[in-house]
């Protein structure tokens, strides 16, 4: 059986990936239908829906290049059925970049992991 930590990874490497791709619609499996995103200015995103919608509009920005998350520590609860992940972010478009820390809140639902809460906060940011 796979380690949740290990799980966990895999399934950030997968969203990092359709990220880079541009592909908004294949995330949606990654997130609880009561997801909550805060990103790096603080705005509050509610809903999976919601939150795919962000990624769509993103997307469509021809200057937007990709999201890259790097997890660091993952840590998971005594009942193997929720964990946190903390990381780091980078956000690169064609004139700046972007980047700062995260934490992720996971849940396990039917087997699979799935992101609860995610927070971003921005820290740094550069001209490309």
């Amino acid at each position: 059986m796979i380690a949740p930590q290990d799980a966990i990874r895999a399934r950030r490497r997968l969203t990092n990936r359709f990220i880079a791709a541009k592909q908004a619609d294949r995330l949606r499996p990654f997130f609880a239908p009561d997801a909550h995103l805060t990103g790096g200015e603080g705005g509050l995103l509610i809903g999976a829906g919601a939150i795919i919608e962000a990624f769509a509009a993103q997307f469509a920005d021809p200057d937007f290049i990709a999201y890259d998350r790097t997890p660091g520590e993952i840590t998971v609860d005594d009942a193997g059925q929720r964990a946190a992940e903390a990381g780091r972010w980078v956000g690169r478009w064609k004139d700046q970049t972007l980047g700062g820390d995260y934490l992720a809140v996971w849940r396990k639902v039917t087997g699979q992991w799935v992101l609860e809460q995610e927070l971003y906060v921005t820290l740094t940011r550069d001209p490309a």
